[in-house]
């Protein structure tokens, strides 16, 4: 399983720092993938980043404030959210799959974690 942590309240401008830690299973051979989902909208994948770290991917609406990475030997996906906006609260999730590709193509998910509650708010 995946299980998210690291989700609060924070004031615009603020940062935080996701983790994604895997159980049951070895993350080093999975692609990792953060997907977001506010109240009444679809699902948006915010990054990934492949088995390796070679390759990162980013939505284009987020313009270089948010960075992923992983620690591999901890089974861990990270993602640092900096300069928070009103427009970044939603439920973010991360998810785990050996066939999803970075560079566009997609994929499907093989893990999904339960999310953690992101609120951007003054």
């Amino acid at each position: 399983q995946l299980v998210e942590s690291g989700g609060g309240l924070v004031q615009p401008g603020g940062s935080l720092r996701l983790s994604c830690v895997a159980s049951g299973f070895t993350l080093d051979s999975y692609t990792g993938v953060w997907i977001r989902q506010a109240p009444g909208q679809d699902p948006e994948v915010v990054s990934c980043i492949s088995a390796n770290s070679g390759t990162t991917s980013y939505a284009d609406s987020l313009k270089g404030r948010f960075t992923i990475s992983r620690d591999n030997a901890k089974n861990t996906v990270y993602l640092q959210m900096n300069s928070l906006k009103d427009e970044d609260t939603a439920v973010y999730h991360c998810a785990a799959g050996k066939r999803y590709s970075c560079s566009g193509a997609g994929g499907t998910f093989d893990y999904w974690g339960q999310g953690t509650q992101v609120t951007v708010s003054s």
